[in-house]
Parts: C-alpha cells; sequence; structure tokens
C-alpha cells in the first residue's frame, strides 16, 4: 500500500470519494516533497533521532505510560499532574508517525504497536477513555469529578484527550496502513458522537480546550462518516450559549472568554482567551467552514485573524502575551518584559494560518505562517533536540525577572505539551512548502528540495536549491513529464515588499527600492501579482530553470505606537529572521545597546556558531556602568546580534529583541 501522511487534517481523503465542498486549495501531501535543505532537514532528523525517541522515554518515566498501564487493568492510582497528560503520549505517536513517512525504522513501528496495544486494553468496552477516570473511577482526578463529562467546559479535558487521540490515529494510518489505533479512535469518537448532539436526551457542550474539532474533522476525512463532521460543527456552535457565564464580567473565567465561550463563533471578532485553545479553534472552524461552506464561520476567522495580526502578535510570531491564564491581551498589548508566547500557540497559529492560505490563496497568510515557524516557534526547542521553552521570551534582563520568565531550556515540564507538540510539528514542514489548486501551482516556502506533484494528470518535477533563510538567490528546476502550461505561483515575501507582516502593527523604518528579480531560463522576465505571488504562466519543458532573487538587506522593524513597550525602539529582520542580541556576544550584557538610526550593519554566515548562523553587526553606542568610580558613560562597541531561534543555547543571561535608537531611560537600560 502506498504510505500516505494525513498531513494536519488538510488533505484530500485517500479512502472515500472526493467530498463536494473543500478548501479552494490543496496543500501537497508532504512525503511529495523530499528535503535536502541545510536549515530543515537536520531539524527534521534530530526530531526522529533524539526528540521523539526522548519523548517516548519521558512518558514512561513521569507515569504516562505507566497511566495507561493501569487503567488497562483498572486498578491503582493516576500517578501524573494533570488529566490531559494521556495526550503527551498521543501527540508523541503522531510526531512518531509522520516521521515514519519519512525514515525507515521498523524498531520505532513496533515500539508505536506495542503503545497501541496498551491504549487499547485502556479503553472502556463503551469507547470512553480518559486514564484519569478509568484507573478508578470512585477515585478520579478532582478536576474531573465524579460523572463523565461533567466538567468538560471547565477543566476535564475529557473532549481534548480524545482530540489528539483522533489526530495521532489518523496520521498512524496513514502513515502505516494499520488500523489498530484507528479502531481505537472511532470506538471514542462514536461515543462521543452519541453523548454530544443536537438531540433532547444528548449533552450540550463547548469543549473547555478545543481540539477535538480538529481531530473529529480528520476522521471524517478518513471515513467519510458526517456524524463526525456534524458533531464537530456541532461543538463550535455550543459556544456561547452556557447560562452560568455572566457576560458583564471583566474576568475572563466568568465571562468565559478565557475559552472562547462569551459569544457565540459568529459574533465573536477578535483572538481572546487562552492562546492554544484559540488557535485550535479558529483551525477547525476553518476546516467546518470549508467542508459546509459555512459563510457565517468564514466571515468570524477572517474578522478574528484580522485583530490578531493587526494588534496582537509578537514581531518574531509569538502569540499570547498574558501569563495569566497563556491568554492574548487586549488590543496592543504586547508587554516584552512579562511575555509569554507559549510554544504551543505559536503552533497552533501556524496550523490557522494555513489553513486561512487554503481558503483564500493569499500569501499574507503564509507571510505569518512563516513569522511563527522561523522564529517564535523553533525558538521553542533546543538544537540538542531535547531541551525545550515553555514560553519564549522577548527580553531577559539582569534588573527583572518575573515568574514566567524562562531564560534557559528545560527538559521536560510537568505540563509538557510544548515537548510534544514540537515532536508532531516539526516532521510536517515539508507539507507547508507547496500547494495546488486547477491550474495552479503555489510555491509557498522556500525549502531546498525534490518534489513531485501532479498537474493536469500529468508528473511534475520541481526542484529546489536555496541557502534559504541567509541568502534570498532562490532556484527552482521545472521538468513535467511532457510539456504542460500551468501556472507558477512563487510567493513574493512581505519583507521583499517593504511589509514586515501584513498590517499596520510592525512596518520597516525605512522603505527599500529594490525589488525581487525572477529570471526564466537565464532571461529577465516580468510577471503580473496576484494576491502577493508571481504568477509565471507558460508551457513548462523538462529542465525549465527559474530564479527569484529575494533582496535579503537587514531592516530596522518599528512597532505601531499603540506598543507602549516598544516605541522609540527598532527590531532587526533579515529575510524571515528576526534577530536578538544576547549577553555572550557583548561583553556580558545586551540591555545597555542602543541602536540609532545611522547605524550600518554588516553580516557575516557563521558556520560554527549555533549550528550555523547569519550573524548582524554594528558599532554602537553602549551604556557603560562603573560601580567603582560610580560613573555612567556612553561607549562604542561592536554589537553582535543572532537570530531569535537561536538564543539561550550558550548559558543564561540578558536578551534582548527591541533596542533602544537614544539613551533616553538610563535607568532601564543600565541596572545591574
Amino acid at each position: 500500500m502506498k504510505r500516505t501522511l494525513f498531513f494536519a487534517a488538510l488533505i484530500a481523503p485517500v479512502f472515500v470519494a472526493a467530498q463536494q465542498l473543500d478548501y479552494p486549495i490543496k496543500g501537497v501531501d508532504f512525503t511529495k516533497v523530499k528535503l535536502v535543505d541545510n536549515f530543515w532537514l537536520p531539524r527534521i532528523r534530530t526530531n526522529h533521532e533524539v526528540t521523539i525517541p526522548a519523548s517516548f522515554e519521558r512518558c514512561d518515566k513521569t507515569g504516562r505510560i505507566k497511566n495507561f498501564q493501569m487503567a488497562a487493568a483498572r486498578s491503582g492510582k493516576f500517578c501524573t499532574i494533570y488529566p490531559f497528560d494521556d495526550t503527551d503520549l498521543y501527540k508523541t505517536i503522531e510526531g512518531a508517525s509522520f516521521s515514519l513517512s519519512l525514515f525507515h525504522d521498523p524498531a520505532l513501528r513496533a515500539y508505536l504497536d506495542s503503545l497501541i496495544d496498551i491504549i487499547g486494553k485502556a479503553q472502556e468496552p463503551d469507547g470512553y477513555l480518559y486514564t484519569a477516570r478509568t484507573i478508578n473511577p470512585n477515585d478520579v482526578h478532582p478536576w474531573a469529578v465524579k460523572e463523565r463529562w461533567e466538567r468538560e467546559r471547565e477543566l476535564s479535558h475529557e473532549l481534548y484527550n480524545s482530540g489528539h487521540l483522533y489526530e495521532a490515529a489518523a496520521a498512524h494510518f496513514l502513515a502505516t496502513g494499520q488500523k489498530n489505533l484507528l479502531n481505537i479512535a472511532l470506538k471514542n469518537a462514536d461515543l462521543v458522537c452519541s453523548v454530544f448532539g443536537p438531540a433532547p436526551d444528548q449533552k450540550k457542550v463547548a469543549p473547555g480546550h478545543e481540539v477535538v474539532e480538529m481531530g473529529l474533522v480528520k476522521l471524517y476525512r478518513i471515513t467519510g462518516n458526517q456524524k463526525y463532521l456534524q458533531t464537530a460543527k456541532f461543538f463550535i456552535e455550543q459556544r456561547g450559549h452556557y447560562p452560568g457565564y455572566d457576560p458583564k464580567s471583566k474576568d475572563p473565567w466568568k465571562n468565559g472568554s478565557y475559552w472562547q465561550d462569551d459569544k457565540p463563533v459568529t459574533q465573536q471578532d477578535a483572538a481572546e482567551g487562552h492562546a492554544v485553545r484559540a488557535g485550535y479553534l479558529y483551525s477547525a472552524v476553518a476546516d467546518v467552514a470549508a467542508l459546509t461552506g459555512d459563510t457565517a464561520f468564514l466571515n468570524a476567522i477572517d474578522r478574528i485573524w484580522e485583530n490578531e495580526v493587526g494588534k496582537k502578535i509578537y514581531v518574531q510570531g509569538g502569540v499570547g502575551a498574558k501569563g495569566d491564564g497563556e491568554r492574548f491581551g487586549e488590543d496592543y498589548e504586547l508587554p516584552n518584559s512579562t511575555a509569554y508566547n507559549e510554544t504551543c500557540a505559536a503552533i497552533a497559529n501556524v496550523y490557522f494560518n494555513h489553513r486561512m492560505f487554503m481558503l483564500h490563496g493569499d500569501s499574507k497568510y503564509i507571510d505569518v505562517l512563516e513569522k511563527s515557524l522561523y522564529n517564535g516557534l523553533i525558538s521553542g526547542v533546543g538544537m540538542d533536540g531535547k531541551s525545550f521553552f515553555y514560553t519564549n521570551a522577548m527580553e531577559i534582563k539582569n534588573s527583572y525577572s518575573h515568574r514566567d520568565m524562562e531564560a534557559e531550556r528545560s527538559g521536560w515540564f510537568p505540563c509538557s505539551c510544548c515537548p510534544t507538540n514540537v515532536a508532531r510539528l516539526i516532521p510536517s514542514v515539508p507539507g507547508y512548502v507547496y500547494a495546488q489548486k486547477d491550474n495552479d501551482v503555489y510555491v509557498n516556502l522556500f525549502v531546498s528540495s525534490d518534489a513531485n506533484l501532479l498537474v493536469n494528470k500529468k508528473n511534475v518535477q520541481i526542484i529546489q536549491k536555496n541557502n534559504y533563510p541567509w541568502e534570498g538567490d532562490l532556484q527552482f528546476t521545472i521538468s513535467p513529464q511532457s510539456a504542460l502550461p500551468f501556472n507558477l505561483l512563487v510567493r513574493i515575501p512581505g519583507w521583499a515588499a517593504n511589509e514586515a507582516i501584513p498590517s499596520d502593527l510592525y512596518q520597516f523604518a525605512t522603505t527599500s527600492n529594490k525589488k525581487v528579480e525572477i529570471k526564466i531560463n537565464g532571461q529577465v522576465t516580468d510577471y503580473p501579482i496576484r494576491n502577493g505571488y508571481a504568477v509565471l504562466n507558460r508551457t513548462w519543458k523538462k529542465g525549465d530553470q527559474v530564479e527569484v532573487i529575494l533582496p535579503m538587506e537587514v531592516r530596522r522593524v518599528i512597532a505601531n505606537n499603540n506598543i507602549k513597550d516598544d516605541r522609540g525602539k527598532v527590531a532587526l529582520q533579515k529575510g524571515p529572521i528576526i534577530y536578538c542580541a544576547e549577553w555572550v556576544d557583548n561583553n556580558g550584557r545586551a540591555a545597555n545597546l542602543i541602536v540609532p538610526s545611522n547605524a550600518v550593519f554588516q553580516t557575516e554566515f557563521k558556520k560554527d556558531l549555533l549550528n550555523g548562523v547569519m550573524v548582524i553587526k554594528t558599532d554602537v553606542p553602549t551604556v557603560v556602568v562603573d560601580k567603582d568610580a560610580n560613573t555612567i558613560s556612553t561607549q562604542t562597541r561592536t554589537m553582535t546580534a543572532i537570530p531569535y531561534y537561536s538564543w539561550a543555547h550558550r548559558g543564561k543571561g540578558e536578551m534582548v529583541v527591541w533596542f533602544p535608537t537614544k539613551v533616553v531611560d538610563v535607568e532601564l537600560i543600565s541596572n545591574e
């Protein structure tokens, strides 16, 4: 059986007839894109060889696997902290399944079978699967109370567990062709669909932590069973109808906004509440809108996206500013000193933006996806593949700390959703490179690779060669099996067209007059732009060469004046990469650096630094405190900036993303 992976719920169903409605644009199955890339391939390999094995080992050592074993025996005491700890095993299985489609690994496949056997034995006869209750129904986790589903809206996470089970099962089935985990998931989903629904005897609830909606859509795509799609839509429609909330309260728990449950989804117009839950909800709304044609859902997520990208996203693509509830703040509430930026939220934002692209075909969604992917997401995993950030700071200063600040990565967390989420995201990256619609082939990400597509029923090979994200010279070799007319749509990144982000939240301090140049078979060509894509329309022949030259200047980024923490400051960007200064490169400090408007930047690739990075250097004023002499002075020193994703690999110390342009607050930048 040909192995095909069900990438992020976006690929047309393999085993059922095509649905009448679906995403207008389809992502190209990531198994069709073989990477030879110096940036992503090592990360994917490390994920396979280190992250996934380490995750399984930690699931074992911390008792997460033991919980399933005790549930199978119907004896013992739940031995981990949270009732959603089951999902760490599910997410790692999902990541391992993705990885099996990339790497031949019989030992890993056999290990998955052994885990699936344990999970199957832990499942109750009617399909219920939730170790925090099944181990001992008379001694359940305090977040769940005695009756099934009773606290689903608030704390139990029963449906959250189910959702990640479905996602793991879909990935495993479509990667291996085996139904052992899929059958467990379908049995659970059948129970869920019988318990929840519009009938008078069914429960009405908006799941407290969304993801079951996405998982149900995946099962629908595999089986074609309408009840899975209908239940996913039902869960979304239940939001905003809970009589126990006080809509006038400003408390996000009391008014329901923490759960995105303060008003019906079709009436929501802002990204709100817990950022991970929100991203999963918005992704599911996009799925259901695509599959049902629900324009009210579509209009809602359009409004929510505009709010998030226009008022609530950090410059490095992180979302969820507030540690209090791991949630979005108010409009323009993007503090640096207390930034939360959960890694899982960046992952959810990638899912959301990819779906928005497939609905609308606009490059602005991939621009945001790329910003998150290359910056605020991969910062969450260390280069060793087994150390992680739960939160992703915007600055670390000697003079300040707070309870959520992480100045160095950890191997595991009591709530370890982020490491296991990384394990499932990294191997799926090749699936974001290309997309198709009718006669259009979209090039979304620039990754050295060999891809095989089917265009108008003919095979087309596309070979990418580049040194992205460090250099902007992109080369493509297009080889259809025979002469074939189609449109090659190459994304012109917003950053290459004087747009720091597709809103007025951030902009470049100056306008560049450098243009993107495209050559076909060595000849410079003019090209029309459609929704941010250069449209190259021709009859392609084997070996046709396309060269795209993106201007890779160092750009100063300034923020909307409504973001008070960033007033009078600049961030640095080169290509898609946001930079930071770290203590180890800058005489033991980073918070004392000033980057004036006349700073001149040089770049240099350091192959032996941080697994190979492009650094930015410039001579800048630096505030120096001489405690012995009781003086403060400004000295010119060379500043070195590194990619944001690569910080915190060389010890604990200061780090900043936003630099003052003038010495206006000596206490702030010089206090030890």
